[in-house]
């Protein structure tokens, strides 16, 4: 794809001829520029890319993008995503508003819990069929985990089939209606002076909120820069998210934190990055290959996920056996591999 900033006819009458251009860093999947309109503000304007997938795919990732811009879009007060200005369809091409990001803070979580409970409070009921609903585990991922443990000769307690299959049930997003992210990682948050807005919601879809909070227990689960965030500031995120939930909609957060959790972790895809997922299984890799997915190898995400819901589940009456056999799998890893490193913590994320 041209790097060319592709600015047609419709694009030029809704925001103005282009007089200054910078291609920005971006996914191989997608083109962006900082663009300087003549006499006006810049823009940013975002091209989405093949990608490698076919054309289908691509055009599937704009119209995505587009529907969750314009739900995001609803946010009364403090708004939680760009504005989106004008879109070209043919040639999957968006027009967003400019976002002064004010980069490094040690603070950062809370602010992003914030904005994250209000994304999520935009949609309900109403607005099904407005986006895909959110593709979580499957009875193909269970099994598989089973697999890795039978691999790793960890016995399996024999609750924890019947304990899986109804996680599965429970996660069903058909009853949640919140308007998810799809990938809220470091990058794709930006710390404005109105508070934090979310870029690139090509993942966009609608679910249970909790599937988004659990990124900070389980470890960001689909970034490269996995992070560890424990104690009192765990706690302090999982409460602004909660209050501002329950404040916005007069009800507390539906569900259950460690469902979210435990989904996470039985989930080999979300061991690597985006295009290595549906490839292969990346559970039956884990026994005779570490592979890194940026800085964190596979086992060392396994491990931090291993251990989060053996600690989530110990008094739980669903998923009590899942836990133990998470943390005999935990276990097993760091007797094999003692040199398996802790995640990052979250003061270490990196900025942009």
């Amino acid at each position: 794809m041209s790097n060319r900033v592709p600015f047609g006819e419709a694009l030029l009458s809704a925001v103005g001829t282009p007089e200054q251009a910078e291609l920005l860093d971006s996914s191989p999947r997608s083109r962006v520029w900082r663009v300087r309109p003549t006499d006006r503000r810049p823009v940013i304007v975002k091209q989405i890319a093949d990608g490698g997938d076919a054309a289908a795919d691509a055009d599937t990732r704009f119209a995505r993008e587009v529907a969750g811009l314009r739900l995001a879009g609803r946010a009364a007060g403090p708004a939680v995503a760009p504005a989106l200005l004008a879109t070209d369809p043919s040639s999957r091409v968006m027009v967003l508003e400019h976002l002064e990001d004010l980069g490094r803070t040690d603070d950062w979580m809370p602010g992003y819990a914030e904005s994250l409970a209000r994304l999520h409070a935009l949609t309900g009921p109403a607005d099904a069929g407005a986006l895909p609903v959110w593709s979580g585990p499957t009875a193909a991922d269970a099994e598989s985990f089973l697999a890795l443990a039978r691999a790793l000769d960890v016995p399996v307690p024999p609750a924890v089939p019947d304990e899986l299959a109804g996680l599965l049930e429970r996660l069903d997003p058909t009853p949640y209606h919140a308007l998810l992210h799809g990938d809220p990682c470091p990058g794709n948050d930006l710390r404005t002076a109105d508070g934090v807005r979310f870029v690139d919601f090509e993942r966009a879809s609608l679910g249970n909120g909790l599937i988004e909070l659990a990124y900070f227990r389980i470890g960001f689960p689909t970034c490269w820069c996995a992070m560890s965030v424990t104690a009192a500031p765990l706690a302090e995120v999982e409460d602004v998210y909660r209050a501002t939930w329950r404040g916005l909609t007069g009800k507390d957060v539906p569900g259950d934190l460690a469902d979210a959790c435990a989904g996470w972790l039985i989930q080999g895809d979300a061991l690597v990055e985006r295009a290595h997922r549906g490839t292969a299984d990346q559970f039956a890799r884990v026994p005779s290959e570490d592979f890194e997915w940026g800085y964190i190898s596979a086992r060392e995400r396994l491990v931090h996920r291993l251990g989060v819901v053996a600690d989530m589940t110990r008094d739980h009456d669903r998923l009590h056996a899942v836990g133990r056999l998470g943390s005999a799998l935990a276990d097993r890893l760091l007797e094999r591999w003692p040199q398996l490193r802790p995640l990052p913590t979250h003061d270490t994320r990196p900025w942009y």
